[in-house]
């Protein structure tokens, strides 16, 4: 079968990325970035600097500068041409988070320029380095506005010296644009962003690729329980999307995301603080799908199939009730007792499909899953949740390729109990008689009842998925987390010979 040709990535909102292009000689500019790195006494620059009227060495010893990844002398440039300002970037040890770290550094420094060059010929930059380096450049630079007459960022251009490396900078641009398609998704306010207007957007991101939609009626006739009951209360109703790329191989990945547009809470009312967030609560949808635009730009020897459970979380007379018993897809019943506890409901419906009709090798769900999950580990590291060793070695290596950290949680097998309903096969939330606490433990072991004992991972990216700021190569709002973490991980998985993963036995409710 043939690959679908890689798509050009649709515009964002109001700001669009830099062009980052690679040159083996230093062009004229308004702004040069020169590398330094830490010394015994300070801070050394990195190769050499050739500027009238610039001491770097002496300029670096006044400021006291250590070189550190990230740190910034600007110095501005005597004299009437072109270039008017120096900017000394630390590496720190020049390892790809230093490097991730100082392109998003001096993306936001030169922001104001139309021009940045950034000479690398001293440092001997690697593909992952500049993989990195040109992340946080891109990512930095990315931003999303609902102003009437915005301003346009005035970088268009980034000039890097020095490397011959157009594969991996390639790459970078993909996954980076990629990313930004995912905060767009997750920034878009929910008064446009309703489960319909996603399965629109999936369609224009995915262009090339193959999209299929089912409606909230199609939903409720082939038994999507959880998806129907979650969305019943909302005028927009829900919908679930589909989407393939196959680019050969032998593997199949599914990848699963959370996709609730808005989250009051239901009839488990949220307080007015805690919605304010909550047109992010999609971001596991965002990011699944920008991961499969990524694939197929990389054009990646893998089949992945996307599946992103959209529905709008409201408040109605016809909203589902705690106490009420959905049927999720394949037949299992579960008691509502909390309608705040969603996302599990429709996740549950898309992973039970999966492993019924779609037969994948392995199943991921992403999701904005529990409040529990930052209190555990805050606002940079996602939680990972898997019933194969090797599957959640394999993501926490591609954690470290890509910048986007996870830590491993336990599925508490003493926990599992806490899911028994005397009414249904299962419950959505545990048994607050019990005690037990572990909110993201006992989410996840509810997640895996309907995987079908395939090798399952879920990573619950309710800290990351959102940033209460501008820091490094993260801006303010959705973040895009697992874009970058999921690409890596597909790259690698691809790259590897294939074998069929063990099944666990399947387990009854």
């Amino acid at each position: 079968m043939p690959r679908p040709r890689p798509r050009s990535q649709p515009a964002g909102p109001a700001v669009r990325l830099p062009t980052v292009v690679l040159s083996a000689a230093v062009p004229s500019g308004p702004v040069l970035a020169v590398p330094v790195r830490p010394a015994d006494d300070g801070a050394r620059l990195v190769g050499t600097l050739d500027v009238p009227g610039v001491d770097a060495d002496g300029l670096l010893a006044r400021e006291s500068a250590k070189g550190g990844a990230g740190e910034i002398v600007a110095v501005p440039v005597p004299g009437e041409g072109p270039l008017q300002k120096v900017l000394l970037i630390g590496v720190g040890a020049a390892a790809p988070g230093d490097l991730r770290k100082a392109g998003a550094s001096l993306a936001r420094r030169a922001k104001d320029a139309a021009e940045l060059v950034v000479d690398l010929r001293g440092l001997d930059v690697d593909g992952a380095g500049l993989r990195a380096l040109v992340e946080g450049l891109l990512l930095a630079s990315y931003g999303f506005t609902r102003e009437s007459s915005p301003t346009p960022r005035a970088l268009q251009q980034v000039t890097l010296v020095g490397p011959e490396l157009q594969a991996d900078l390639d790459a970078a641009v993909a996954v980076s644009r990629a990313t930004a398609s995912a905060r767009d998704l997750v920034n878009t306010p929910s008064l446009e962003k309703t489960p319909d207007w996603l399965a629109g957007a999936a369609r224009t991101l995915l262009s090339g690729l193959s999209v299929s939609v089912l409606d909230e009626r199609e939903l409720a006739a082939k038994g999507f329980g959880g998806i129907v009951g979650v969305g019943q209360g909302s005028t927009r109703p829900p919908r679930l999307i589909e989407a393939v790329y196959d680019g050969g191989g032998s593997r199949h990945v599914v990848l699963v995301g959370k996709g609730i547009t808005f989250d009051t809470g239901g009839l488990s009312l949220k307080p007015t603080a805690g919605m304010l967030a909550m047109k992010t609560d999609m971001g596991g949808a965002a990011a699944v799908l920008a991961t499969l635009r990524a694939v197929a730009d990389l054009e990646l020897p893998i089949k992945v199939t996307v599946l992103a459970a959209a529905a709008e979380n409201m408040p109605s007379g016809t909203a589902q009730r705690p106490g009420d018993v959905l049927t999720q897809y394949g037949g299992r019943t579960v008691e509502v007792l909390n309608t705040d506890a969603e996302g599990r409901l429709v996740l549950a419906d898309a992973i039970a499909y999966a492993d019924a009709e779609l037969d994948p090798d392995v199943i991921v769900d992403v999701a904005t899953l529990t409040g529990a999950m930052p209190v555990a580990l805050g606002t940079r590291y996602a939680g990972l949740f898997a019933s194969s060793d090797e599957l959640a070695a394999q993501l926490e290596q591609a954690a470290g390729t890509s910048g986007e950290p996870l830590w491993r949680m336990p599925l508490v097998e003493d926990y599992r109990p806490a899911l028994d309903s005397p009414v249904a096969d299962l419950r959505n939330i545990g048994q607050p008689k019990l005690k037990l606490g572990g909110g993201s433990i006992t989410a996840a072991l509810f997640l895996r009842e309907f995987t079908g004992g395939r090798p399952w991972a879920h990573l619950d990216i309710a800290g990351p998925g959102r940033s209460g700021s501008d820091t490094d190569e993260l801006t303010k709002g959705g973040t895009g987390y697992g874009v970058r973490l999921l690409t890596a991980w597909l790259t690698a998985l691809s790259a590897t010979p294939s074998r069929r993963p063990r099944r666990l036995p399947r387990r009854s409710a």
